[in-house]
């Protein structure tokens, strides 16, 4: 058994409404937890024990620098700790705030998220690689957006390949605006959780903000902007060759992808696929790995991820088919 001593404020955070957050710790880490004369006491194995009492007390430093952490945040940063003690919560909730300007504050997750965020800050190119749902595109915008607030930037432009990167509109009804705007929703999306829909509307009206497919970027030099290029390991080699090029002084890009959901028809390379091959090695372009242990989608989301991958495993191993990339 061990005693903690935490003040009264961040017992009252930790434990969460109807000490859910405790109840949460106490099932990760099979102890048992008991507030008494002014702390709290745990009670079970001792590397179970010694594990929790880290995370009370890194909890307490910060929330005494005043992080405002959800119940969701946290319980997402016990469960990666309990599976991972070399992670600790200053790995999830540095003092990294997005987008103060914002309709909400945004801070990275995870240790991968924060190495994104960082490598965005320090280099004009960078490629965010991984699953869905790990926060990819999300922080990008994230970031984005903090540098129009800040004016380090003077527009944002983002991007997508419509149609399986085959762009053949054409067979779409409607105008063209009805076309490719289910394709770029997702980037919507995203807007509409960072900003007040008045403000949006504002920024694309005054073309702060464009939001377009990937092939009205052809012929354009896009400086002084932000620059994301979203679902990239649709695009053909030519195709990232194409905006790689466009990108022009005073401009950050960077792409995301998932190269294990590659639409391309068979036979055509990922322009995501080969630009890491060939670009790993250029000096101010980074490139940033994400894994099941980002997504910050519900929780059962990371499990599907390691179940597809665990079964594509397989059936690699029994000489299956199976297009990766």
């Amino acid at each position: 058994m061990r005693k903690v001593l935490l003040s009264d404020r961040s017992l009252q955070l930790l434990f969460g409404p109807l000490d859910e957050n405790a109840k949460f710790l106490e099932t990760l880490f099979d102890v048992t937890i008991q507030t008494r004369d002014g702390g709290l006491t745990i009670d079970g194995e001792e590397k179970d024990v010694a594990a929790l009492e880290r995370i009370m007390l890194d909890f307490s430093v910060l929330a005494d620098q005043g992080h405002a952490i959800s119940n969701g945040d946290l319980k997402s940063a016990f469960r990666q700790i309990a599976e991972n003690a070399a992670l600790s919560l200053h790995d999830f909730f540095p003092k990294m705030q997005l987008l103060t300007g914002g309709k909400r504050q945004v801070s990275p997750k995870s240790p991968n998220q924060r190495r994104y965020i960082e490598a965005i800050q320090d280099n004009d190119i960078v490629f965010g690689i991984g699953p869905g749902g790990t926060g990819k595109t999300f922080l990008a915008v994230a970031m984005a957006l903090t540098c129009l607030i800040e004016k380090n930037v003077s527009r944002i432009i983002l991007t997508r390949p419509a149609v399986e990167a085959g762009e053949r509109l054409g067979f779409l009804p409607g105008d063209i605006e009805e076309k490719i705007n289910p394709y770029l929703r997702p980037l919507y999306d995203a807007l509409h959780t960072l900003l007040e829909a008045e403000k949006i509307q504002r920024y694309i009206e005054q073309r702060t903000i464009e939001i377009a497919p990937l092939a009205f970027m052809r012929g354009r030099t896009l400086g002084d902007a932000f620059i994301i290029l979203d679902e990239a390991q649709n695009t053909t080699s030519e195709q990232m060759k194409m905006f790689l090029t466009r990108i022009g002084m005073r401009s950050k890009a960077v792409i995301t992808g998932d190269v294990t959901q590659i639409d391309l028809p068979l036979g055509r390379a990922s322009g995501l696929v080969e630009a890491r091959k060939i670009l790993g090695n250029v000096e101010g372009i980074a490139f940033c790995a994400f894994n099941e242990n980002d997504v910050v989608r519900h929780h059962l989301v990371r499990l599907i991820i390691k179940a597809y991958q665990r079964h594509a495993e397989k059936e690699s191993g029994n000489g299956g088919h199976e297009r990766h990339e």
